[in-house]
């Protein structure tokens, strides 16, 4: 259930309208579709992405997308996570560069989702997705 139906489930549950009469049935359904439609916390926007750095070297990530564009999180030291970058959906390739060693991986990613590209002491990249809406 999205969070933010407990709050009209309560306030349903205290409406003086009675359930018997069609024009509240109508008023409550609608009102009902109306916050549901409408507890998104992001409607359309692009991904965001991230490094995570696990690693004992300095990393950078290029952000490639489909379209050919590119975005670049430079200089996250170790232990620290960069802030949000945001691009186009689409297939898109990260490559992490931490000591002049370049690490590749390649993913398709969705609007009003976030990426966490993770680099551990082995310089294994993992991206983990989360979805904004949940």
């Amino acid at each position: 259930m999205p969070t933010c139906l407990p709050g009209l489930l309560l306030f349903l549950n205290l409406s003086p309208l009675k359930a018997g009469n069609s024009l509240s049935t109508f008023f409550l359904a609608s009102l009902l579709g109306l916050v549901a439609s409408s507890c998104n916390k992001c409607k359309d926007e692009d991904p965001q992405a991230r490094i995570t750095n696990n690693g004992t070297q300095t990393a950078s990530v290029q952000v490639k997308t489909s379209g050919g564009n590119t975005i670049n999180i430079n200089n996250v030291a170790p232990g620290t996570s960069s802030d949000f970058a945001s691009y186009a959906p689409g297939q898109t390739t990260f490559t992490l560069k931490v000591n002049n060693v370049d690490y590749v991986s390649t993913t398709d990613v969705s609007q009003c989702h976030e990426y966490t590209i993770a680099i551990d002491r082995s310089n294994v990249i993992t991206v983990t997705d989360t979805d904004r809406n949940d």
